[in-house]
């Protein structure tokens, strides 16, 4: 029988404001939203449920230029994971991003490239946009590049990684672009699975002031990517690289022998546009795959409706388009709809804290998007860097992780100056496009959530317990969606099982996010972050399958597991622990030869916060680590550790300390409230130094603020009391974990018998 479950009241929805859209916003717009109000949103919505083949055929039909028209406009189900979406149809992605503006007014600005250095930048038109693309894409063919061919592509933000894109869909070839911060190691792994044969990159990159060795990284990939025939390299900086004679050809100089003008090569609606690789909580990264027709409408209709994105528009996306959201919006949304995309090299630190609002007043941008990473940061650097009005701006976005309220109200009020409309915008790599979300202009909003489903999306709260959806409002559980939509990714290169068993899987006749959420009473939903193994980190999901994998190449690491734990900045952070191999000593140095194993198969951006050096690893008696016990152990919540009768490890090492036993961990927050009574005024408190790793390990209670604030004398008071209670927890594993430099000295543990898990010198 499936359980009774009592819904959970999402809280916080009672505990804070809704906000309309500004009357400013209505007042300063050139043209009027693209639909009326928030009635036209339910009826349009209401029809693309209840219809959605008429609705999505309209929509495709309206926004798309198909060289066939399709008569089919879906097939398939999310049980046999065969979803096909304008199925006889045939359209170029290259012509509906480019030609069909540029033929339209070869003069309009289709690209703003803001260099990492501020007056480094140039503008690209529509015509301009479409001989370079024509040029690269003749360059590909020449070098062998045909339809269905994959071409790999390792290029920092700047303009040539857009026309990569499009000269790639030109002929018909799947681009599969790797995230330019990515090491040797996982550019190597993901060009040997995508096959490509065909490597696009720089000479250098340059981002916040500093240099990155792009062909470096290639070069020493390659060495493992026999089948790499041809490694066409754009020279961003000029400095000399080493040259591999035969396969490494220079961009400025091929592109010269092309003619102006390549047509563009009608595909079907369903064939392959890119691969993407998303990390995946088995540790392997997933090729996801989308196709033409499907995901091209997806970002199409997301810019008209959640961006509100006219003609004349300039549109500024800070991501990166080695991820989704360069990919969606940097790339095909803005160009699609014929308006002008940032290319932003730089980062929102260089050369100072005001570049982006620099940016923003110096090009007029109308929508700003970026992840709350980064507004957590400029919100931390102070008011004092936003000197501009930016009068300009009607949407400030939001993507990657739920934005905090009070980092919502910042934006709102300093940034969109109450003029501007926010969008909180809920998506994935496999969902091509904005899924949960206001539309801009029109949705009342709550901070802290993405608010309504975008046309198609029909979300569904499950129950993890017994699988059964969760009717009504004011509930909690899994968040999945119930019927296909056309931006959905369609497969995993090269293990359609792996994508079933992900997605569709989990939950039968259910599209599984892997992410909770929250239904409030409004109807408006509350995304709680991943509920599989992996950590999202400023954004970007990371696998700590991946990550641990990495750590295990270290010949000194015989065990290691990897959490996510909140962090003020990034949002999650990941942290390691480890358990070395007989005979290597834990040393600060080994902490940072780990740290620097992941930085080399994976990337910087992938680097543990800190390193955990352990004895053993908690784990079940079928010998599965333990990562909920290491993550609430890290949170702060051992109070709520939950079932470990399955736990067969009894002794958990902590850092470079003591050894905690399991049991104790129950209790630890029945001793912070009684060492609460020792604790003396903030006044007389010293804080521990940032660098004592082992010391600032659970230093998150209430009240104590990993102070030391606890002498021998007081330690001994408390520990008479508690004689009578030997049974409450081991005494030395606390007193040592809250306060390592006032804890008992060897011989003060053997005068009161304690158990001999003492400390390491």
């Amino acid at each position: 029988m499936d359980p009774v479950l009592t819904p959970a009241q999402v809280h916080e929805a009672h505990e804070v404001d809704t906000f309309h859209v500004p009357q400013a916003f209505h007042d300063k717009h050139p043209t009027g939203t693209h639909i009326k109000d928030i009635n036209e949103y339910k009826k349009l919505y209401d029809e693309s449920i209840r219809s959605p083949d008429t609705f999505w055929a309209r929509m495709a039909r309206e926004l798309l230029t198909f060289d066939k028209d399709f008569q089919t406009t879906h097939h398939g189900s999310f049980e046999n994971g065969d979803n096909a979406w304008f199925v006889e149809g045939r359209l170029n992605a290259s012509y509906n991003c480019v030609d069909r503006h540029a033929l339209k007014n070869p003069d309009k600005v289709a690209i703003i490239y803001e260099a990492d250095e501020p007056n480094e930048g140039r503008q690209i038109t529509y015509g301009e946009l479409m001989r370079e693309v024509s040029r690269v894409a003749w360059t590909l063919k020449e070098r062998g590049v045909k339809k269905g061919d994959t071409v790999g592509i390792y290029l920092p933000m700047i303009p040539e990684a857009v026309i990569a894109f499009l000269a790639c869909s030109r002929i018909g070839a799947v681009h599969s672009v790797v995230f330019a911060g990515f090491s040797s190691d996982s550019l190597r792994d993901r060009v040997l699975d995508a096959s490509s044969k065909v490597v696009i990159t720089s000479d250098e990159g340059k981002r916040g002031g500093k240099v990155i060795g792009t062909k470096k990284i290639v070069d020493e990939a390659m060495k493992q990517c026999p089948d790499v025939h041809t490694v066409l390299v754009y020279k961003r900086t000029g400095a000399e690289v080493p040259w591999t004679a035969g396969r490494d050809i220079w961009w400025h100089e091929e592109v010269e022998k092309y003619p102006n003008y390549l047509a563009p090569e009608p595909v079907s609606s369903e064939d392959p546009l890119f691969l993407l690789y998303t990390s995946g909580s088995t540790g392997k990264p997933k090729g996801v795959m989308h196709t033409t027709a499907g995901y091209l409408l997806g970002a199409a209709m997301t810019g008209k409706y959640v961006f509100d994105i006219h003609d004349d528009d300039r549109y500024f996306c800070g991501g990166d388009v080695g991820w989704i959201t360069g990919h969606t919006y940097v790339v095909y949304a803005p160009l699609l709809l014929g308006c002008a995309t940032v290319v932003f090299e730089s980062t929102p630190a260089y050369p100072n804290f005001s570049r982006y609002w620099d940016v923003i007043d110096k090009y007029d941008v109308t929508q700003f998007y970026v992840a709350p990473t980064a507004l957590r940061l400029l919100k931390r650097a102070g008011d004092e860097h936003i000197h501009h009005k930016m009068h300009s701006l009607r949407i400030l976005g939001s993507v990657g992780e739920p934005i905090a309220a009070e980092v919502w109200k910042w934006y709102f009020e300093s940034v969109g100056k109450e003029e501007a409309h926010i969008c909180d915008t809920y998506w994935q790599t496999e969902t091509g496009s904005n899924v949960i979300t206001p539309l801009g202009g029109i949705t009342p909003t709550k901070p802290g959530s993405a608010s309504l489903p975008f046309f198609g999306i029909e979300p569904a709260i499950i129950d993890p317990v017994s699988g059964e959806e969760i009717l009504g409002n004011d509930v909690e559980g899994v968040l999945a969606f119930k019927q296909p939509w056309p931006s959905m990714a369609r497969t995993v290169w090269g293990a359609h099982k792996r994508y079933m068993d992900t997605y569709l899987n989990v939950y039968k006749g259910y599209y599984f996010t892997g992410d909770g959420a929250g239904r409030d009473h409004d109807g408006y939903y509350w995304i709680r972050g991943r509920v599989d193994d992996v950590v999202n980190v400023s954004g970007h999901r990371l696998s700590t399958a991946e990550i641990e994998a990495a750590l295990l190449e270290h010949s000194s690491v015989a065990e290691a597991a990897v959490v996510g734990i909140a962090d003020e900045l990034t949002g999650q952070a990941v942290n390691a622990f480890v358990a070395l191999k007989e005979g290597n000593e834990t040393t600060d140095q080994i902490r940072k030869d780990l740290s620097m194993q992941v930085r080399k198969s994976i990337g910087p951006f992938a680097a543990p916060k800190a390193v955990f050096v352990v004895e053993d690893l908690p784990k079940t008696r079928s010998g599965k680590i333990m990562r909920r016990i290491l993550r609430k152990i890290l949170s702060g919540e051992e109070d709520s550790l939950g079932d470990t009768s399955t736990v067969s490890t009894e002794l958990l090492t902590i850092p470079g300390q003591t050894i905690l036993t399991i049991s104790s961990c129950r209790t630890l927050a029945l001793w912070t409230r009684l060492l609460r009574l020792f604790t003396p005024p903030a006044s007389k408190r010293h804080t521990i130094d940032d660098n004592d790793m082992g010391a600032k390990f659970l230093m998150n209670y209430e009240g104590l603020d990993g102070r030391d604030s606890f002498s021998v004398q007081q330690a001994i008071f408390l520990f008479s009391f508690l004689l009578p209670f030997p049974f409450l927890c081991n005494f030395e594993s606390l007193l040592y974990l809250r306060f390592p430099r006032l804890a008992l000295k060897r011989h003060e543990y053997e005068l009161f018998g304690f158990r001999s898990h003492y400390p390491r010198q």
